[in-house]
């Protein structure tokens, strides 16, 4: 028997994200949400921390909060996570699965335009992840989409997509950021910026600016507010601030957590602070010497203070990490996993059972890896002296970092929004031969447990399986994860939106579709 599944149910085995937001005296409350009628109308600019000259509009490159919000405004996805961190229909009105998950059957919206006036079919769906298969596919996506035995169309408005093993977090990951729907041209995808979502370009600088303006048949009614959206790279904290208490922005994503208590007195501005999945991370290349030591691995994990750099760097915005990549607020988040506390003796421990007295490594470190990155850099060299670790701290340029020092440095900074469920963050950073797989790790048992626990349906043994997962990457994994940082963006108050998704950063990288000018 099928599972149907439409706007107005998920299925069970999907994973929801807990969106929190967090004030600057430390109580929890429900996502931030105002009772407003959004209006329509105005010229919606927003500063953002990354982005660069090598960025491009194929969908499949996109690694930057710049392509990540320009692509959530001019494309549409087939599916999309709610505030509540619920899966639900974007371009896909409705979907099914087979019982054992493995294939998926999607009914297409009707009455969807692309900006070059195409009606959105089957074979546009196809075309667009097709894009991102192959053996040749360079996309980030490739790891995900490499789990498609066959794809299908059943008519026009209809698509058929068969996995190579079940997976009943499918739709989750078909809201990716890089599956936009593109619309097809002579059997391929068209990545020049054409989409089915609610704004439509007219310009882009890289690495500087981008815009666009709302499209007049859009088929959402309630989304897309504003008349037009500008999308500035400013990649300073400071200059990022400046723009938005001078007016130049209205929105800015990665407060300065130095100063933000400075912008909490301004009353014009709001301070929105989600706590979910990001995490910050230093991965080591683990093909690379000495991190194919496993005990040089373990000795840098226990050099570092991660109490500290919660307390100075984030000041009190987040959790601790463990050295791998799933939240608290997973429901498949291992809590028997013991904390790994700075503990300079056994990081003494493991260099010796390495055969070293001492060791010296120089960590790339750049504030375009996450806000603070370069004081991170300073406090883990001074944690690990205490160990006889020295660490040569490489200041690298914001610019161009993401594609000139992460994956290619063997010992880096970084950060990730993390990801809706535990199958998708591991086969994305994680698994074997995946594209971002940053510390280059592979670990047998921990890639068997992963095909494993895609397919399995009872979360009892699903949980059993991604604990030990977690387990695997924390005592084994190259990827040293000292804190879970929360979302802290700042918003003129000129600025309307609801509650606030946690699954990406910037309301799930929808804000321009979901803010609105209270006064426009």
């Amino acid at each position: 028997m099928a599972m149907k599944v439409n706007r107005r149910s998920i299925l069970k085995s999907a994973a929801a994200v807990g969106a929190l937001a967090i004030t600057s005296s430390g109580g929890i409350l429900p996502a931030i949400a105002q009772e407003a009628t959004p209006k329509k109308g105005g010229h919606f600019k927003l500063g953002v921390a990354a982005g660069g000259t090598s960025d491009t509009l194929d969908p499949a490159t996109y690694n930057n909060a710049f392509t990540e919000v320009f692509g959530k405004s001019l494309h549409g996805y087939l599916m999309e996570i709610d505030a509540d961190g619920k899966v639900t229909g974007e371009l896909a009105e409705s979907w099914e699965a087979s019982k054992d998950a493995k294939t998926w059957t999607f009914k297409l919206r009707q009455g969807v335009e692309f900006h070059n006036g195409k009606s959105l079919d089957a074979d546009d769906v196809i075309a667009s992840i097709n894009h991102h298969r192959g053996d040749e596919s360079k996309s980030a996506a490739k790891s995900t989409v490499d789990a498609i035995d066959d794809i299908r169309a059943d008519g026009p408005g209809t698509v058929v997509i068969t996995l190579k093993n079940g997976n009943a977090d499918f739709p989750y990951l078909l809201e990716d950021y890089h599956l936009a729907m593109v619309p097809a041209k002579d059997g391929k995808a068209d990545v020049s910026g054409v989409g089915a979502g609610g704004y439509v370009l007219e310009n882009v600088d890289y690495g500087v600016k981008g815009t666009a303006k709302r499209f007049a048949n859009y088929w959402k009614t309630n989304a897309a507010w504003f008349n037009s959206i500008e999308l500035l790279v400013i990649q300073d904290a400071t200059a990022r601030t400046n723009a938005l208490t001078t007016g130049q922005i209205h929105a800015m994503e990665r407060c300065d957590l130095k100063t933000v208590h400075l912008l909490e007195r301004n009353k014009n501005l709001e301070i929105v602070s989600i706590g979910g999945t990001q995490h910050y991370t230093m991965p080591m290349h683990c093909d690379v010497s000495p991190f194919d030591n496993l005990d040089v691995r373990l000795a840098l994990k226990y050099a570092i203070n991660r109490q500290q750099l919660l307390d100075t760097l984030l000041r009190g915005y987040g959790q601790l990490g463990n050295d791998h990549p799933i939240a608290s607020t997973n429901r498949f988040f291992n809590k028997n996993l013991p904390q790994r506390e700075y503990d300079p003796e056994k990081a003494k421990f493991h260099l010796k059972k390495a055969g070293l007295a001492d060791l010296k490594v120089s960590l790339s470190a750049s504030d375009a890896a996450f806000p603070g990155g370069v004081d991170a850099a300073a406090i883990y060299q001074q944690n690990a002296a205490k160990s006889g670790i020295t660490i040569n701290v490489v200041r690298e340029p914001s610019d161009g970092y993401w594609d000139n020092v992460w994956l290619k440095k063997p010992f880096c900074e970084a950060f990730w929004a993390g990801r809706p469920t535990a199958d998708w963050m591991f086969s994305q950073a994680y698994a074997a031969g995946a594209a971002w797989n940053e510390a280059h790790w592979k670990n047998g048992r921990f890639n068997e447990l992963l095909v494993s626990a895609r397919s399995e349906l009872d979360d009892a043994k699903r949980l059993e399986m991604y604990s030990e997962m977690q387990t695997l990457c924390s005592d084994d994994g190259g990827s040293i994860i000292p804190v879970f940082a929360n979302y802290v963006s700042a918003l003129s108050r000129k600025v309307g939106h609801n509650k606030i998704a946690s699954n990406w950063d910037l309301d799930g990288f929808r804000c321009t579709e979901r803010w609105w000018f209270a006064e426009a």
